[in-house]
């Protein structure tokens, strides 16, 4: 049972029924200045994240294995600052900054399972670019629609997995040091200087699941992108390599920020000093990267700056079409 602290320092019999999301510290100036940085942030996330939904849908060209696990990407960026952010924003100036015992342990289990399903789709995607680019004859056959859907469905079904198990062990837990959550979203590190029982297993289980998760998922995109190298540097077209450079580069990038910020949280005991510190590295995973990833992926990729080009060029002529159509009706 979880049993919170009064401030005189008594234990109460009383289940808690909620914790306080401390978030940031800092006076008025500075909390309505991290408002409108994370409100910006936001917004460009979710923009940029549901143009390449959009685009990739609508798109025949980009209807490719690559382009298929691209728009999962985009799909769990978006839900995972979705879920984070706007509570986020609306604790910043909330005098209770209180969440409910059931949206702490809500928030926790979707933030755990976007964030292991991210980790194990951009290996997967990792190994799309390997098998496109050094079995290019066999790409087709297998990475057809049946394999990635199922591809992505087991990096779902690993998030889950992970998932249930982190919250179940976690939330059953005594909460009896205090109810106040020294950062603005329910995580791991947070709860569990709240709790007033032993948390090795706890701990061991966070750091062996995450560890092993993230170890081999680095692992899988290093193999991919040895071979991927070595087939690169066997080709004789100039540009084909620039071509799988600007692809793989892309990449490369999103995953060096994606996993250096999540190992040093969970990878590792003890990966941050402090509270504060932690924060400012979830900031980077719950918001920055998934802002970034469009970008990243848009700017570096001739296709897809191609199709929002023709998107945009479609847009125009339907309402130059529209317009016309209103001037014959007058």
């Amino acid at each position: 049972m979880a049993t919170p602290v009064h401030r005189n320092g008594s234990l109460s019999a009383v289940p808690l029924r909620g914790f306080v999301l401390v978030g940031f510290r800092g006076g008025a100036e500075t909390q309505a200045l991290l408002f409108a940085v994370f409100l910006a942030l936001y917004v460009v996330t979710a923009l940029g994240n549901l143009t390449m939904i959009v685009v990739i849908t609508l798109d025949a060209r980009l209807h490719s294995p690559m382009y298929f696990f691209l728009k999962n990407l985009s799909f769990i960026d978006l839900c995972l600052s979705s879920v984070i952010v706007p509570n986020a924003l609306a604790n910043i100036f909330s005098s209770s900054k209180v969440i409910s015992f059931a949206g702490c342990a809500t928030q926790f289990f979707l933030f755990s399972l976007l964030a292991t399903t991210e980790a194990i789709l951009l290996a997967v995607m990792a190994y799309d670019r390997f098998m496109a680019i050094c079995s290019p004859l066999r790409y087709s056959v297998t990475m057809c629609p049946m394999t990635c859907a199922r591809l992505v469905l087991g990096t779902y079904c690993v998030g889950c997995l992970n998932s249930i198990v982190q919250t179940s062990l976690t939330f059953q837990l005594p909460f009896c040091s205090s109810n106040h959550i020294d950062y603005f979203f329910c995580d791991v590190p947070p709860l569990l200087q709240l709790v007033c029982a032993d948390t090795t297993l706890n701990e061991l289980v966070m750091f062996g699941i995450c560890g092993f998760i993230i170890v081999c998922a680095v692992l899988a995109v290093i193999v991919s992108y040895g071979y991927i190298a070595v087939t690169i540097l066997r080709m004789h077209s100039g540009s084909g390599r620039h071509k799988v450079f600007s692809t793989c580069g892309s990449h490369m990038t999103a995953v060096s920020l994606f996993y250096g910020t999540g190992f040093a949280i969970y990878g590792q005991p003890g990966g941050v000093a402090s509270m504060d510190q932690g924060k400012v590295v979830s900031t980077f995973y719950t918001l920055v990267i998934p802002m970034f990833n469009p970008l990243i992926y848009s700017l570096r990729n001739k296709d897809v700056k191609d199709a929002l080009r023709r998107l945009g060029q479609r847009h125009s002529l339907v309402k130059k079409s529209g317009w016309c159509h209103h001037q014959e009706l007058r």
